[in-house]
């Protein structure tokens, strides 16, 4: 006898704002110790799991295809911190990387920075740290980055092992391996070391997952002895930092969505007082780069797009910095990292992305004048079409060479090392990927009309046998926030769907950044419907061009992806036959109202603050996924969340599952509303390698039986 869908219990509780009051029926879940809560979080996972018990031979097959197209046993490429060479080695059977390293000696040069893994012996390689072990009797793992000392003789690295981002740092020394300090917890992302390797600059986050705080801690002093560099309290910025390439500065920036501010603080003496590069304006965003004697900015003082100027190291105003590189209409400049000799500029381009390298025009132990005329033109670094290119930053100031990563939906991701001197490029190298072949596949870019005209891009793949015929499945993923652009990546779980003919589709939608700033600013505020009428016109050109048949088309998309997808679901159910909504964020207004909440008052600038404006809020309340569900047939639905995911909490999906059921006319077996609770896992879910693949082959898995594309 089948159980039946979990139904949770009512309890109307009113939130009211500008004269309007909802009910809301499910709020009594955001009590993590409620017995009945956690009781109800089982039986949702006990329902999935027998709603999905036909599809464990599936699952399986799809597991054993990921192992089938890994090597397991790897080895990456070797990249230079000091005096070293640092790299990551993977073994068959373990979860996670381990890292290693090998001395430098007099043969590699000094502007050398990379090294393929056959150059040098890896099996003598001396062990710095090892994920497996660090994991070891621990439901959950992650790291929030390692940092080596300057001199090479400690390591600093963050661990969590609940899920919550709240890291605790190790500080080790690498020749033994013992723990030389442990006393700081509560860190948020980034490491970086004073210049003699005393002490370590980390961020500290407060109660609303805020990073807030700036602080130098001494190894093997007490954290009550930690000195305070720098505090944010305006709640719309986080604060974090970074070491500047040459060793010299470590930079502190606090940001929001729109504006910026940049400290530089003395790597040498990190008590000294820092140097504010610009005071925040409303508007002005900008990053800053030390590049010698002088700074290189990236900055939107004179448009959307940025540009990039130089100005000398100290206090100045935008006024004062000189444009180098400005970008042509439908170019942007995304960042910039500079060398002794050059500078790596990246950019998007007629909605792909772009490196430039700009060569200094003269060189002289790491100090040039300061003037325009001492950076020569912008070049570009070769490419694939409809791929993603993507410059992978080198601490080594004196390189020589510029490494990069390059992937599409096809290619493999590969390693590359260009050189600015001679335009040659050498492969470090490829993913292998055993059992797959490109050549089966194909990939093509296409511009989908949407409502109001705009042309959006979207990148399709598929085997090559396949035509528009109208009788394939397809999958089309999304994601429309923040300015992040949902750029082309390999997948081994991709090449699963497609060997079973899925069509898959990258929608580019508005909200993100693929086409530059404006294509951020008309999907945000109250032009965010933008970005769920974009997808839908994505999934009608899917029919109506032929690729798709209707009946047989699923979506996906995680975090603000879910989101969309939970409002695409509420637009245009019919256009969908499976949704997968990963940490979805599905009950946004509840949410954006709640400002003691993590996140919440530094997202006003991307959603808009419905707490002043009643404007904002009547069209937050005209979106928002949980409020605006429908008596209608629904896509069958999986909602997947874990439950210390602090950024999109476990509440939301939960609560959307809830009402999804009670108005859809769903017939609950052929088209269910499901959710997948971890219970010991933050955003995202694990994140070792298997516990990977077993979430990923189970929502593909799904995806398949729902379109009909299981063989």
């Amino acid at each position: 006898m089948r159980m039946p869908a979990p139904i949770a219990r009512k309890v109307p509780t009113e939130r009211t704002f500008h004269g309007h009051t909802y009910v809301d029926d499910y709020e009594w879940m955001r009590d993590k110790e409620s017995a009945e809560l956690i009781e109800l979080l089982k039986a949702e996972n006990a329902w999935t799991e027998e709603r999905t018990a036909h599809l464990t031979p599936l699952r399986e097959a799809i597991m054993g295809e990921l192992a089938s197209r890994t090597r397991e046993d790897d080895t990456s490429v070797l990249m230079r911190e000091g005096d070293w060479w640092y790299f990551t080695r993977t073994w068959e059977g373990k979860q996670y990387p381990a890292v290693f390293r090998i001395p430098v000696d007099g043969s590699d040069g000094p502007d050398r920075v990379s090294r393929r893994p056959e150059d040098l012996d890896v099996q003598a390689a001396q062990p710095v740290w090892d994920g497996n072990l660090l994991a070891e009797g621990e439901e959950y793992f992650a790291t929030s980055g390692f940092a080596p000392s300057p001199d090479g003789k400690f390591g600093a690295i963050g661990v969590d092992f609940v899920g919550d981002e709240h890291f605790r740092l190790r500080v080790f020394d690498i020749e033994t391996g013992h723990i030389v300090d442990d006393a700081v917890s509560g860190l948020g992302y980034g490491l970086a070391w004073t210049a003699d390797s005393s002490a370590i600059v980390y961020a500290r986050v407060n109660e609303s997952w805020r990073t807030w705080q700036v602080w130098a801690h001494r190894i093997g002093t007490p954290t009550d002895r930690d000195r305070l560099l720098f505090q944010e309290d305006d709640e719309r910025f986080d604060a974090g930092h970074y070491p500047s390439r040459d060793g010299r500065w470590i930079i502190v920036h606090s940001t929001s969505r729109s504006t910026a501010e940049v400290r530089l603080f003395d790597a040498a003496d990190i008590e000294a007082p820092p140097i504010l590069v610009c005071g925040r304006r409303p508007g002005l965003d900008y990053t800053v780069e030390p590049a010698g004697d002088h700074l290189l900015i990236v900055h939107n003082a004179n448009r959307p797009d940025f540009e990039v100027a130089i100005a000398a190291i100290r206090g100045s105003r935008p006024e004062e910095w000189t444009p180098i590189l400005i970008p042509r209409p439908g170019e942007r400049v995304v960042g910039i990292d500079a060398y002794r000799d050059f500078a790596v500029v990246s950019m998007r381009s007629g909605g792909q992305t772009q490196l430039r390298v700009m060569p200094r025009g003269a060189a002289c132990n790491g100090a040039v004048a300061a003037g325009p005329t001492e950076w020569r033109q912008a070049t570009p670094v070769p490419s694939e079409d409809l791929a993603t290119i993507m410059h992978l930053p080198q601490s080594h100031w004196q390189t020589g060479e510029v490494v990069y990563m390059v992937e599409s939906v096809l290619t493999p991701r590969t390693w590359v090392s260009y050189c600015p001197h001679t335009g040659e490029s050498t492969v470090l190298k490829r993913l292998e990927v055993p059992n797959y072949d490109r050549e089966d596949y194909a990939q093509q870019g296409v511009w989908v009309t949407a409502d109001d005209g705009t042309d959006i891009p979207m990148t399709i793949a598929y085997r090559k046998d396949l035509e528009p015929d109208g009788s394939n499945p397809g999958l089309i993923y999304g994601y429309g926030s923040y300015e992040v652009s949902y750029d082309p990546w390999f997948a081994p779980i991709n090449v699963s769907a497609l060997q079973r003919g899925v069509v898959l589709a990258f929608a580019h939608v508005r909200g993100g950044g693929e086409m530059g700033r404006a294509w951020y600013d008309d999907g945000k505020l109250l032009k965010k419907k933008n970005t769920f009428t974009d997808f839908i016109a994505c999934a009608k050109w899917l029919h109506s061009s032929g690729w798709v048949a209707d009946q047989r088309l699923a979506a996906e998309g995680s975090s603000a992806g879910g989101l969309l997808m939970g409002a695409v679901a509420n637009l245009a159910p019919d256009q969908f036959r499976a949704i997968h909504a990963d940490v979805p964020f599905v009950d946004a207004l509840t949410t954006i109202l709640r400002p003691e909440l993590p996140l919440t008052v530094g997202e006003w600038e991307e959603w808009g603050n419905p707490i002043d404006s009643p404007e904002i809020y009547e069209y937050m309340r005209s979106y928002s996924p949980t409020e605006n569900v429908v008596e209608a047939e629904y896509p069958a639905v999986l909602a997947t969340t874990s439950f210390n995911d602090i950024r999109v909490f476990y509440v939301e999906p939960t609560k959307w599952v809830q009402i999804l059921r009670e108005r859809s006319s769903n017939d609950p077996i052929a088209r269910p509303i499901l959710e997948q609770i971890e219970m010991a896992a933050g955003h995202g879910g694990k994140l070792g390698r298997y516990d990977r693949w077993d979430k990923q082959s189970f929502e593909l898995a799904w995806i398949l039986d729902q379109i009909g594309a299981t063989e």
